[in-house]
C-alpha cells in the first residue's frame, strides 16, 4: 500500500496526513477552500477541492475530483456530520450516498471511516463494539446509518473507528467547560482520546491490514466529568466549571479492550 486519500483535512485530517507522510505514504487530500488547497500542496499533499452540499450534490469538476481521490490504496473518510445542523441525518446520509455511488464505480478496495462513540446511548453501561445500538442524538443516528451503508458497499472492505471526544494541540480539554456554571451530569464518566493516539491507531489499522472491523478508540481512563474538567481547567490556569448537586447521572464507559487486544495499542493518559 503506497497511496492514501483523506477526505476531510481538518483538525484531525491534516496532522494525520503529515503523520502518514512520515511513514512513507503518498497522500491525497480534500478540502473545501482554495486557500486550504494551497496549504496542502505546500506540504507535498496532492490536493483536491470537494464541497459536498447538504443534498449530496457536487459540481461536475468536483465529482471528477472525488473519482481521483478514490484512485487510491486506502480511503479515509473524515467528515463529521455536523451536530448543529437541524437536518443532520438527511444531509449527512445524502453525502454518504454520493460517496458510496462513486465507490461502486471506482477501483477502491480498502476504506477507513472515522465515526464517533456518539453512536452509543447513555444507559450507565459499558459500551462495546458488539452492542445493539440505539443512539439518542441525531448526529449519532446519522453516523450509525453511515457505518451500515459504507460497510455494505460491494468489493470494498470498510473498517469503522468510533472515536471518543478528541483533544490535543490547539484543542486542550481544559478549555471545553472552563468557567461554565451549574452544569449537569457531574458524576457522569468521560470518554476522551488524544489526537496522537488516533493517528497511531489509523496507521496501525493500515499497517496490520485490519479491514472489515469496528473499533472503539478511547482512553483507558474514565473519570467523572466533575473530576476531569475541574482538574483540566486548573492545569491551564483557567476558572474551573461548577456542577449542579443531585443532577441525574447518565453515561456510558466506552471499552477499548478490542483494539488493545487486536492491534496492540497503548493509550496516553488523560492527565
Amino acid at each position: 500500500m503506497n497511496t492514501i486519500s483523506i477526505i476531510g483535512c481538518g483538525w484531525l485530517g491534516l496532522p494525520l496526513a503529515q503523520y502518514l507522510q512520515k511513514q512513507n505514504f503518498t497522500i491525497k487530500g480534500s478540502t473545501t477552500t482554495l486557500s486550504k488547497m494551497e496549504n496542502l500542496s505546500a506540504m507535498g499533499i496532492e490536493s483536491y477541492l470537494l464541497q459536498l452540499q447538504d443534498d449530496g450534490t457536487l459540481p461536475q469538476e468536483q465529482m471528477d475530483n472525488l473519482m481521483e481521490l478514490l484512485k487510491t490504496d486506502v480511503l479515509i473518510f473524515n467528515i463529521p456530520p455536523g451536530r448543529k445542523n437541524p437536518d443532520v441525518e438527511a444531509s449527512f446520509l445524502a453525502k454518504i450516498k454520493t460517496l458510496t455511488q462513486a465507490m461502486e464505480g471506482s477501483p477502491l478496495q480498502k476504506m477507513l471511516f472515522v465515526s464517533s462513540t456518539s453512536v452509543y446511548s447513555l444507559q450507565n453501561q459499558i459500551a462495546t463494539e458488539s452492542d445493539v445500538l440505539q443512539p439518542i442524538k441525531s448526529s449519532g443516528k446519522a453516523l450509525l446509518k453511515a457505518e451500515e451503508l459504507l460497510q455494505d458497499v460491494p468489493n470494498v472492505e470498510t473498517t469503522v473507528l468510533r472515536l471518543a471526544g478528541l483533544f490535543g494541540p490547539n484543542r486542550p480539554a481544559g478549555r471545553f467547560l472552563a468557567g461554565k456554571q451549574n452544569l449537569t451530569n457531574g458524576k457522569g464518566k468521560v470518554n476522551l482520546v488524544h489526537l496522537e493516539d488516533c493517528m497511531e491507531v489509523i496507521f496501525q489499522v493500515i499497517r496490520q491490514g485490519k479491514w472489515g472491523e469496528v473499533y472503539n478508540v478511547c482512553s483507558d481512563e474514565h473519570p467523572t466529568r466533575e473530576e476531569f474538567y475541574t482538574a483540566a481547567a486548573k492545569k491551564l490556569g483557567l476558572v474551573p466549571p461548577t456542577f449542579a448537586a443531585n443532577s441525574p447521572t447518565k453515561y456510558c464507559v466506552v471499552s477499548n479492550e478490542k483494539i488493545k487486544q487486536e492491534l496492540g495499542i497503548f493509550f496516553s493518559s488523560l492527565y
